[in-house]
């Protein structure tokens, strides 16, 4: 190489250990300085970085960590690796136990997490000790690597966070963009909905590029240099390890770094030989193949090119997606970066490059495009020769083994094909073959979790009919139809578990399973002194087989019974435990999946509603990505319960409605008797929706005949709610004859109440059907309720309402309406407003006022028209007249929803049910249940209207 000695140096060697200052990122740090600024005045939070691999997260994190420290704060950095997701808590601990200050009492904690069994006080021990810390200083914890964090980290994390929220503890934590595990999705949905703020990290600007080329060669760049720089597109650690490379091809001449020769040819990148060394073989032979052949590439010609199936190569694909190697583009597989391609190019020997490309070249027209079947034992075989009685051979006995295995293997992720496989096995099963109640028996769940449970019904009952089964055998189809009848027919399912649990001789595993089911149908139909007894039965059994999965579903039924008398603390906490351990086992193993409903409804009683909430949401969207088209109804009939609840009438109905419009082929059954028909009817009500009201009443008459106690108690409730609708108080207390003088082992709890927020509704409904006793009754367990949980605000807000009404005594209203403010009952707490309101009224007129307009506002942010009339007509009789409200409503869309109009206004872009549902992590089914009602409120009927209405009004015209 020429040097011009006076004016021309080379560039340093040593890039690698030089720190260059952080450029572009004047504005992410400017935040985080104000975060920290918050912190210094004891405020904590959320900060979560997100951006692709390179783009500089780990810089943002160690530039926060490092001002923080200037500050006085202590540190605890974190950090996770996808070679380590075997250490439960590993990445956690590690940041908060090493460096120069630990947390106190390090050796504690570690051994509480090395110990089997004890997660729950390691949660406890963390959290205080982290609290107590906080005490003295404002704390920042760094997590960097979410994506690789293990699920108890994950836990950890998200449980940590939302309980010192209050405490000066920032969390700032790093993820990767993109595709994620689902674990890792569903915390960080969950810190989004706590309020945690986002730093989407994109390239860098041409300037910040510029600074850095000069920062790494000690020189201002020259028109060819900037050009190479230019080609790592603002990625950050692409742009440093390119530069790098360039080294020996770059001189310094009077100031400016120049090219002293062509383009080198393309080197190894440090940050992608990392990456692809983390692949396994499989997938690092696909990256490898794919950047020899060079730009997008069809699965099909990388399938050719490996001599593989496309179905062989979908984990190594997702691998490679996942690496941040590949991305797709349309039909194909393309590079993620240029350089990243040509760094695993150079990394193979040219005749191996040549050879591939080569063989690319030579295909013929179309064959890559083809996939290469690869014909099994039964393949080819007319349906003739496949019904021949007896002629199933040796061949197709092993792959029907090999379909079962293969079932097996996709049941937790993806039922759909799993039921497939399944059904394939079964087909290539004799009827006299031993194994094929066996196949009928893993069939039956498989089918029903992907909305055949009418077909896998008829499946079990084909199989009892034909006779000739072992106890083993009935007792493993009877387990499966008992977990296909729960959601559908509670005493169907107590049923089949019973006799099931009763054959003889049948192994201790399957009958620990029958009876946990059998506790667990009975606790659902509301027969919990008899759950409580077989649950006990079936725990020693469960224990003798060692049977995690029914300890997950005993653990549940333990909770139901812990509600049953009124100890809503330990309920929750042993629902807490149910889902974890189901989470644990995967939802294939479970018996069910009553543990994470159960345990979201708990949360949404107990006053957790945004927690219940976040639980619901991420059930649906995963149960909808795996195809568990049952699962995903039953979590849509539990969310349309919780937002009831939580004052969102319009989001609850149009859950139920799309729960309904999706009903299995056995019909809408039990579990939705208790959850989308009771919704319905309170919307209804709340609404002044007469006819919807009549109609569901119809439905509760039916109910009042059902088999379980619990449907015959809904019902009751729902028929005494519509006689006061009605103006009939005396019939409304009829209706509750019968729940009431049921056996007191299986009475409700609140005096035949579903939901303990309703005692002041059934105070006042039985005070106007002169029911005193009753009513006394209601109060005395709404206070015996708040006494044995008194952690639980809104029980005592709602104990206060109650007694408040029962005594006509202003002082415990007014308390109501205190406590309910920091309760998510906003229907609730509007009630105890009017009541407060009525009572002031009586005497004090100017004082009621203020009462009747806040309850005015929550009821017209809740959509509850015949709530706002009533308060109306009380302001009007107070000499007040308030305008219809349209709290909440858009000034441009009066006659929508908050939720319509979300979903108006992205059809009007063009985009279909499908697409508006996944933008708006909805169901298909709920989004046309809005666009149905916006078009009849709109008076509309084509979303060419829709489009012109939206245009018109959103700009103003």
């Amino acid at each position: 190489m020429s040097v011009n000695r006076a004016t021309t140096r080379t560039v340093p060697e040593e890039l690698e250990g030089v720190r260059t200052p952080l450029r572009g990122r004047d504005a992410e740090l400017a935040f985080i300085q104000a975060r920290l600024d918050a912190l210094d005045r004891g405020e904590g939070g959320i900060i979560r970085v997100e951006g692709p691999a390179g783009i500089g997260r780990s810089r943002i994190l160690a530039e926060a960590a490092a001002a923080a420290r200037r500050r006085g704060a202590r540190v605890f950095e974190g950090a996770a690796d996808p070679d380590e997701q075997f250490v439960p808590l590993g990445p956690l601990l590690d940041g908060l136990l090493s460096g120069e200050e630990p947390l106190s009492g390090a050796v504690r904690l570690r051994d509480l997490a090395t110990t089997p069994g004890q997660r729950f006080w390691l949660l406890q021990e963390l959290g205080d000790r982290l609290r107590e810390t906080a005490r003295n200083g404002p704390l920042l914890v760094v997590l960097d690597d979410l994506q690789w964090c293990d699920d108890l980290t994950l836990l950890t994390f998200n449980t940590l966070a939302a309980g010192l929220s209050a405490h000066a503890i920032l969390w700032l934590v790093a993820v990767r963009g993109g595709s994620v595990p689902s674990g890792v999705r569903t915390t960080l949905d969950r810190i989004r909905q706590a309020g945690a703020h986002e730093l989407a990290l994109g390239a860098l600007d041409d300037q910040a590029t510029t600074r850095i080329t000069e920062d790494v060669l000690g020189a201002a760049p020259d028109p060819d240099v900037l050009r190479v720089a230019r080609r790592a597109e603002g990625v950050p650690q692409l742009l440093v390890e390119l530069l790098g490379s360039l080294r020996e091809a770059v001189t310094i001449e009077n100031g400016t770094a120049k090219l002293s020769a062509g383009l080198r040819a393309p080197r190894e990148l440090p940050s992608v030989v990392r990456r692809l060394d983390q692949l396994s073989g499989e997938a690092r032979e696909l990256v490898q193949t794919g950047a020899a052949v060079g730009g997008p590439v069809t699965v099909a010609l990388l399938a050719e090119l490996l001599g593989r199936s496309p179905a062989a190569l979908i984990t190594a694909v997702r691998e490679s997606l996942d690496a941040e190697l590949l991305t797709e583009s349309g039909d194909r597989l393309a590079f993620r970066h240029d350089l990243i391609r040509e760094a695993v190019e150079a990394g193979l020997p040219l005749p191996l490059r040549q050879a591939l490309r080569g063989q690319a070249a030579e295909l013929p027209p179309g064959s890559a495009a083809s996939p290469v079947e690869r014909p099994g034992p039964s393949a080819g075989r007319a349906p003739a020769d496949a019904a021949e009685a007896g002629r199933v051979g040796p061949g197709d006995a092993a792959e029907a083994d090999r379909l079962r295995a293969a079932a097996a293997e996709l049941a937790a992720t993806a039922p759909g094909p799993a039921a497939e496989r399944s059904l394939k096995a079964l087909e290539l099963t004799t009827a006299d073959a031993p194994e094929r109640p066996r196949v009928i028996a893993e069939t039956i769940p498989l089918l029903w979790q992907t909305g055949r449970a009418a077909q896998a019904r008829e499946l079990g009952a084909s199989a009892r009919a034909t006779g000739g089964l072992g106890p083993e055998d009935e007792a493993r189809i009877r387990l499966a139809l008992a977990r296909l009848a729960v959601p559908f027919d509670f005493s169907e399912a107590v049923r089949q578990a019973r006799a099931g649990a009763a054959l003889p001789g049948i192994p201790v595993d399957v009958r620990g399973r029958l009876l946990a089911m059998l506790a667990v149908g009975l606790s659902m139909a509301g027969e919990h002194s008899a759950a409580e007894q077989v649950a006990a039965e079936a725990w020693e059994t469960a224990a003798a087989a060692g049977d995690r999965s029914a300890e997950a579903t005993l653990t549940t039924v333990r909770s139901a019974v812990s509600f049953h008398r009124m100890d809503l603390t330990e309920a929750f906490r042993q629902a807490e435990r149910s889902a974890a351990l189901a989470d644990a086992l995967g939802v294939s193993t479970s018996l069910w999946v009553p543990e994470a409903l159960w345990h979201a409804l708990l949360s949404n009683t107990t006053g957790r509603s945004a927690e219940a909430l976040a639980a619901a949401e991420d059930g649906i969207r995963i149960t909808r990505e795996q195809g568990r088209t049952a699962a995903t109804r039953m979590w849509l009939m539990t969310r349309s319960r919780i937002l009831l609840e939580a004052g969102r009438l319009t989001d609850a109905r149009a859950d139920a409605e799309a729960a309904s419009a999706t009903t299995d082929d056995l019909g809408p059954g039990n579990l939705a008797d208790v959850t989308l028909r009771y919704v319905m009817m309170r919307v209804a009500l709340h609404t002044n929706d007469q006819q919807t009201a009549r109609a569901y009443a119809a439905e509760a008459r039916r109910m009042r005949s059902d088999g379980a106690p619990v449907v015959r108690h809904f019902g009751s409730w729902m028929l005494a709610l519509m006689a006061d609708f009605e103006g009939r108080p005396d019939r409304a207390m009829a209706e509750l004859d019968e729940v009431m003088t049921s056996p007191a082992a299986d009475r409700p709890a609140y005096a035949g109440l579903v939901d303990p927020a309703d005692a002041p509704v059934l105070v006042r409904l039985a005070l106007r059907a002169g029911a005193h006793e009753r009513a006394a009754q209601a109060v005395a367990l709404a206070e015996r309720l708040a006494v044995l949980n008194p952690d639980l605000t809104f029980l005592a807000a709602t104990a206060a309402h109650a007694r408040g009404l029962l005594d006509n005594d202003l002082a415990p209203l007014v308390r109501a309406v205190r406590l309910y403010e920091d309760c998510p009952r906003p229907l609730a707490r509007a009630s105890a407003l009017e009541d407060a309101g009525r009572k002031l009224a009586a005497t004090r007129t100017s004082e009621a006022v203020p009462y009747f307009d806040t309850a005015l506002a929550l009821y017209a942010r809740a959509g509850a028209e015949r709530d706002l009339a009533r308060v109306r007509r009380r302001l009007r009789a107070a000499g007040v007249r308030r305008r219809p409200s349209t709290a909440g409503l858009s000034g441009a869309w009066p006659e929508l929803t908050a939720a319509e109009i979300r979903v108006v206004r992205l059809v009007a872009r063009g985009l279909t049910n499908q697409q508006v549902a996944e933008h708006l992590s909805l169901s298909p089914h709920t989004v046309s249940s809005h666009l149905r009602r916006a078009f009849t409120k709109l008076d509309i009927t084509s979303r060419v209207e829709l489009t012109r209405l939206v245009k018109h009004r959103d700009s103003g015209e």
